[in-house]
């Protein structure tokens, strides 16, 4: 239907971002109240496309989806995939241990294990610190996030390497804590099929009002009150 948005995302609690969907398929967070809003300006209605990660890019492909709307940073690796919009979102990299762990900065990881996602910037920064050996997370399960921590639970890895928005609910946890943050301002952003120019220049045009006029703020504000705001329009 020419009046639905198709967005393709995964049906995971990642909350602030987004939370498993309710019964009656309503999406919350972050990624789903932009995406509302967006799809608001274009005069559209948002279909959420429920897949795993790793189909995320060909179900795009395939046309099952308009575009994607969950959680991905934009990379060169990704640009040679899809197009991406302007970014939603831009956030750092934090690092994630025990809290009883003594771990408070780089130079306290040397000699430990470091877990990430495979293929994310946040293993390429854990690849940065000297002297740590990285544990690539994926394919076992479509929580990877979830699989890091228990992983760090268990003493599998000695800490965990996210974006900042993902790891401040866990880190006031009682057995767990963010060590540090590093400011490596991730963009996040819509990505498109390549070449499917008109889509990503509407969801562009849409972005940029929704930020001008405050109500992308607004949203950020109402799910990510601790982080600030980063984004003007036109970037």
């Amino acid at each position: 239907m020419t009046n639905e948005l198709r967005l393709i995302c995964v049906d995971l609690p990642a909350p602030p971002l987004f939370d498993k969907a309710a019964s009656d398929g309503t999406r919350t967070g972050y990624e789903p109240s932009a995406a509302e809003l967006v799809a608001g300006v274009l005069g559209k209605t948002v279909r959420w496309v429920v897949t795993s990660w790793s189909d995320m890019v060909p179900a795009l492909q395939e046309g099952r989806g308009d575009g994607i709307w969950c959680g991905q940073g934009i990379t060169p690796s990704r640009a040679e995939l899809v197009d991406f919009t302007r970014p939603y979102a831009i956030f750092d990299e934090s690092v994630l241990v025990l809290a009883d762990s003594g771990i408070g900065s780089e130079r306290d990881l040397a000699g430990k294990r470091v877990g990430a996602i495979a293929g994310s910037t946040n293993l390429a920064l854990a690849e940065t610190f000297p002297d740590v050996t990285t544990v690539p997370f994926g394919g076992a399960t479509d929580d990877v996030l979830g699989d890091m921590v228990q992983a760090l639970r268990n003493g599998e890895v000695d800490a965990v390497v996210d974006d900042d928005v993902a790891l401040v609910p866990l880190g006031e946890q009682a057995d767990l804590s963010v060590a540090f943050t590093v400011a490596t301002r991730n963009r996040w952003g819509v990505s498109v099929a390549k070449g499917n120019d008109a889509l990503r220049t509407d969801l562009d045009a849409a972005l940029n009002k929704v930020i001008a006029d405050g109500s992308l703020a607004a949203q950020w504000a109402r799910w990510m009150p601790t982080l600030p705001f980063p984004l003007a329009a036109d970037e």
